[in-house]
């Protein structure tokens, strides 16, 4: 993009937004690798900037942190007619905005960055919502039957808890993807990074059948690459994956306990109560920074609580002493 000359008082004329909006995405998605979801919110966040400028009379090329500041304040206090945007949200809207101008300095259509001391709301550490080992095998136990539809969701629910897979993940998984001879499967995360994930033998096992006897029915003769399909034999959406959790968590007793990112959070946990270390749950669960992973520790200490008393030689609790015999000593 060439360089775009400034006067120091901006011009008669706000720059539009969309001239640069453009090109920024593509660069997300040429350079950086960013996911269809990423890219798609990011755009969603940068029209809304773009509505404030111009309902502001403001250029982006010349807004400084004052009006950034006043634009995240909005959002916050929900200011703009629409409902106050929660901390997490607002936190990826600041990091939209904060890359956007970092490109636009790059580009050298900005001499400095206005983002550089804006700062999003603090997110609220709480800690994700995990299911107990019962509530887990009732949930599975509810695809019943073996009709083509109970044999996908089966395969479905087991793979995703097995795995830790997100919801994006289990429906880009391809057939290629799953090796179920040597129990592996090929996951494409964030920023299309791919990781070698084990399947437990009930997943195996659901897959193999699912694969068999399932999906065939489902795809006909269709060529389709996808290993999850939905009724009209095409690749399963995130929203039809939706729609399947919902309704077996529905059955299970389980609504209002669960979203398809529950069991990502369930597999994660139950890993580290089993006592499998933090850099191998890192890895499987595809996190860039392990400091993203630290939280299933906080879900844990009832298991380092267990470690500790079995382990220590003086954290053995002494078995208590009958009360009539602590009375006749008395």
């Amino acid at each position: 993009m060439a360089k775009v000359d400034r006067v120091s008082n901006g011009p008669t004329r706000p720059t539009d937004l969309a001239d640069f909006v453009l090109d920024f995405l593509g660069y997300l998605e040429l350079e950086r690798g960013l996911s269809r979801n990423t890219l798609d919110a990011y755009r969603s966040d940068l029209l809304q900037y773009g509505e404030f400028l111009a309902r502001s009379g403001l250029d982006p090329l010349a807004v400084g942190h004052a009006e950034l500041a006043a634009f995240v304040s909005e959002l916050a206090d929900g200011r703009d007619g629409r409902r106050p945007v929660a901390a997490a949200t607002l936190q990826r809207k600041v990091a939209c905005l904060r890359s956007f101008y970092r490109h636009l300095r790059r580009e050298q259509l900005i001499e400095r960055d206005p983002t550089a001391e804006l700062r999003g709301p603090r997110r609220s550490k709480r800690l994700p919502k995990v299911l107990s080992r019962d509530e887990v095998r009732h949930l599975l136990e509810q695809p019943r039957g073996s009709s083509p539809a109970a044999l996908r969701d089966r395969a479905l629910l087991e793979t995703m808890y097995a795995c830790g897979l997100r919801a994006s993940e289990a429906v880009a998984l391809e057939l290629s993807d799953c090796d179920l001879e040597a129990g592996i499967l090929r996951a494409r995360g964030k920023g299309s990074k791919e990781r070698i994930v084990p399947i437990g033998t009930k997943a195996v096992e659901a897959l193999s059948a699912y694969v068999e006897h399932g999906r065939p029915r489902l795809a006909g003769i269709r060529v389709e690459p996808h290993l999850f399909v939905n009724l009209r034999g095409v690749g399963l959406s995130r929203q039809g994956l939706y729609k399947i959790v919902q309704r077996h968590a529905r059955t299970a007793g389980l609504e209002n306990r669960m979203s398809p990112h529950t069991l990502r959070h369930t597999f994660a946990t139950h890993l580290l109560a089993g006592g499998c270390d933090l850099r191998s749950l890192q890895e499987m669960l595809g996190h860039a920074d392990i400091g993203t992973t630290q939280i299933y520790t906080h879900l844990s200490t009832d298991r380092l609580r267990d470690v500790y008393f079995d382990a220590h030689p003086r954290a053995q609790l002494a078995t208590p002493e009958p009360a009539g015999r602590r009375h006749a000593r008395t």
